[in-house]
């Protein structure tokens, strides 16, 4: 005899919560976050082999797709530093009410955009 009832229920009555969206970006960007200081680091290498192995990455990194790559980064970098600020506190036993979870996901969510654009402000000599 089969049973009919599904094999995880809570999958179906789910609600996803700004704190959950938080907790699953922060393991992604630190994953990414780690392949990008990879690549920093051997783009940096590559200096010592000579200019014209840097002006090849140097030279991507000024292409559409390069800028794309160094702006997702920096969101990346700088919502992992605020998701961490975030866990710091949580660890230290601060803001586990419903409301202060809500308020400082958003602060991640929101404070790494508004930091991305300041970053790029500053790159382009714009502050």
């Amino acid at each position: 005899m089969e049973n009919k009832r599904p094999l995880s229920p809570h999958i179906q009555i789910y609600k996803w919560h700004i704190s959950s969206l938080v907790s699953i970006s922060h393991r992604i960007t630190g994953i990414i976050n780690i392949i990008g200081i990879t690549f920093i680091c051997l783009w940096a290498t590559l200096l010592l082999l000579g200019e014209s192995n840097y002006l090849v990455i140097n030279s991507f990194l000024n292409t559409l797709i390069g800028k794309f790559i160094i702006l997702g980064l920096t969101w990346s970098f700088s919502f992992q530093a605020l998701s961490e600020i975030r866990h710091l506190i949580m660890d230290l036993g601060y803001g586990f009410q419903i409301q202060i979870t809500k308020i400082t996901g958003l602060l991640v969510i929101f404070g790494s955009i508004i930091f991305t654009v300041i970053f790029y402000f500053i790159g382009k000599n714009l502050i």
